[in-house]
């Protein structure tokens, strides 16, 4: 037989095969979406597509400006350019920008606490991307997202680093890198849950280190810090100061989700 004809007879039957490969793939992924349908993560009503549902992401509150240059902190109404928040000027972070994709409220509550304790993967993709246009002016420019790195014997009890999904989504919308070990976390800390302000800080002082093997990553660069949530800034502060330490040209933070004090004057 010519060889063109057998190449024709085996492309022909490989297409087929491929295009059988498909159809079985999503009526497998269908009769499992019938049997298994993805619930909205925050009111568990069926819903099509990621995370939660049209009525739920319609209470999601999105972060948009005015907000503190600095922190990233919303405004009531806008004071002009360049004003800070009495928080940004009282208390200067060692970082020089945060910004957050949504308040930290019950929708995202829920968004966060998923994807963090019950293996919610699936809600990494929506989330990052969230994140990703929020902190479109850090992302421009930055050399390196570091996400914010549990200690091994967390990890080893979750699995995965939350913070560490969501980053690589961030890369893929960005094209910024993700330098995954620069940053250590060299101590197990508490949890920072019900702790006061100055009790959150004295937790994690010291915890952070960037490995002098891992130093060159962070050297001269503008780096991008990934978190899921920012309530008080102790932690991204502390790591912010470590990668300081380690010669960063500049650090910002992104984040998903931060804590609004509504009762506290903006300016």
């Amino acid at each position: 037989m010519d060889a063109e004809p057998s190449r024709s007879i085996a492309s022909h039957f490989l297409g087929a095969f491929s295009a059988c490969r498909g159809a079985l793939a999503h009526a497998a992924k269908l009769a499992l979406d019938i049997a298994l349908p993805t619930l909205c993560v925050a009111c568990r009503e069926p819903v099509e597509g990621e995370g939660v549902c049209a009525t739920c992401w319609a209470k999601l509150s999105f972060i948009a400006p005015p907000f503190c240059p600095r922190l990233g902190i919303p405004f009531v109404y806008d004071p002009g350019p360049d004003m800070l928040s009495m928080e940004a000027i009282a208390n200067p972070p060692a970082y020089t920008r945060a910004r957050a994709a949504v308040r930290y409220d019950d929708v995202a509550r829920k968004l966060v606490h998923a994807l963090k304790y019950q293996d919610r993967t699936d809600l990494a993709p929506p989330m990052g991307r969230w994140m990703a246009r929020a902190g479109r002016e850090l992302l421009d420019g930055a050399d390196a997202l570091v996400p914010v790195p549990l200690h091994w014997r967390r990890g080893w009890s979750r699995r995965y680093n939350q913070s560490g999904a969501l980053a690589r989504i961030i890369a893929r919308q960005s094209g910024v890198t993700v330098a995954t070990e620069a940053l250590r976390r060299i101590r197990p800390t508490e949890q920072q849950i019900g702790l006061s302000r100055p009790q959150r800080a004295s937790n994690v002082q010291g915890a952070f280190k960037v490995a002098p093997d891992r130093e060159h990553l962070i050297a001269g660069r503008r780096v991008v810090l990934i978190d899921d949530v920012l309530t008080s800034g102790a932690t991204v502060d502390a790591c912010a100061r470590a990668l300081l330490r380690a010669k960063a040209a500049a650090v910002d933070v992104l984040v998903f989700a931060r804590v609004v004090d509504s009762h506290r004057t903006p300016i």
